[in-house]
């Protein structure tokens, strides 16, 4: 199913580039080029065909809260399988396989189009230098709701035992409020059946809390448990220390609702 939009269409998607820059302290730029955070060199998706359509020609402020976490080692993946639902440009995935203790295995995925896997794997083929042994990436096309064996049958390998991803990342995917449906039977199928597995789930603020609200009635009658993280930095919520773009330390608002089950 191809995922719907809750918002208003150029207006809606204008407020959400905004919250995004927000987060970051800069102005909009028409061609930003590379998106740096720490030894990353990521782009987004041409503004054309399904890219625009899913959003996946902007980086959002989800992905780059995920990633300060995932910096910090506040999302652990340390020898973990991890697997990205709507990549984008693969930003908290990418920036996991770059850590001192990474994770065995990445997937990132994202909706079945040329355009828009093009970028995600250009992102990560140029990436590759920065990634730590014996990390293993992949980027593999994939239409939520649909059959995950082939993305299942990639998480089999080294000495994991159990079939599935350790560690399932969603950032901002939620504003699709048409295909919670979807996520949550793609989520259920690729999250490994251990009380340590986790599914980190993003939503910028813009997204309605009665959308998010919809996603985790959904996923709870599927049997999953749900526990917000909570920001312990007070008035200094940015603490990651890598530089992203030409910012290092910034010091911004905290601008997402995140959650993750447990």
């Amino acid at each position: 199913m191809l995922p719907t939009s809750c918002g208003d269409g150029d207006d809606d998607a204008e407020d959400i580039l905004s919250d995004a820059l927000t987060i970051l302290g800069v102005e909009r730029n028409e061609d930003p080029g590379y998106v740096q955070y720490g030894p990353l060199r990521l782009t987004v998706a041409p503004k054309e065909g399904k890219a625009n359509t899913l959003l996946a020609d902007q980086l959002f402020s989800p992905a780059l809260v995920l990633a300060e976490l995932i910096e910090r080692g506040i999302i652990q993946v340390a020898g973990r399988r991890i697997i990205e639902l709507g990549a984008g440009s693969g930003l908290p995935s990418l920036l996991a396989a770059t850590t001192v203790q990474p994770p065995s295995l990445i997937v990132v995925t994202d909706y079945p189009d040329e355009v828009i896997l093009g970028n995600l794997r250009a992102n990560v083929e140029r990436n590759n230098p920065h990634y730590r042994l014996p990390c293993q990436v992949y980027c593999v096309g994939y239409e939520w709701g649909t059959d995950a064996i082939p993305l299942l049958d990639l998480s089999q390998h080294a000495d994991h035992a159990l079939r599935g991803y350790d560690v399932v990342i969603m950032s901002d995917l939620l504003h699709f409020n048409a295909s919670h449906e979807e996520l949550v039977r793609s989520l259920m199928s690729l999250l490994t059946r251990s009380a340590k597995a986790r599914a980190y789930v993003a939503a910028g603020k813009y997204t309605a809390p009665h959308v998010c609200d919809n996603f985790l009635r959904l996923a709870s009658a599927a049997g999953l448990v749900w526990e917000e993280v909570k920001n312990e930095g007070g008035d200094t919520p940015w603490a990651g220390s890598m530089v992203v773009g030409e910012l290092h330390h910034e010091k911004k608002e905290w601008p997402i609702n995140l959650l993750y089950s447990v």
